[in-house]
């Protein structure tokens, strides 16, 4: 469905309005449906994110400043993020041997666990609400990389 149809806007100020609307509307729509795949897992999308940067570096752990950096949502708080994986048994968290007021941060089996769980349901979702071709979805990519600057 349009843009147009799916916000009752017949008109905009400029092309370059109506790609950020819709770039906007777009990236809602994703995390909603994101959000249901996750809901019956008792995560959110922002844990399901900081788990993803966790399995990237596994085995090794990462302090917890450098998993902020990482996430795609850079106004998340991290501290709250973690302490809520770390009551699921998602994660742990290790005092860092290099500096003491730092932590290490690392995924546990039950998180690894549930990531696999996920890997496909996201794989779906990610390809059959994005009815895009490969050569489509690449483009959109560059595109996106590109209007970012």
């Amino acid at each position: 469905m349009k843009i147009e149809e799916e916000i009752k806007q017949a008109t905009f100020k400029s092309t370059h309005q109506k790609a950020v609307l819709n770039l906007l509307f777009t990236a809602n729509w994703i995390q909603n449906k994101q959000k249901e795949l996750f809901d019956p897992f008792g995560i959110t999308g922002q844990q399901f994110n900081m788990l993803r940067i966790l399995r990237g570096q596994h085995p090794k752990p990462i302090p917890a400043v450098e998993i902020k950096s990482r996430m795609l949502d850079k106004n998340s708080d991290v501290s709250r993020l973690l302490d809520r994986l770390i009551g699921k048994m998602l994660v742990q968290k290790n005092q860092c041997q290099n500096d003491k007021r730092a932590s290490d941060i690392s995924i546990t089996e039950a998180g690894l666990t549930l990531l696999d769980k996920l890997d496909s349901s996201i794989n779906n979702l990610d390809s059959h609400f994005l009815t895009l071709s490969k050569a489509e979805a690449k483009t959109l990519s560059d595109l996106l990389d590109k209007a970012r600057g």
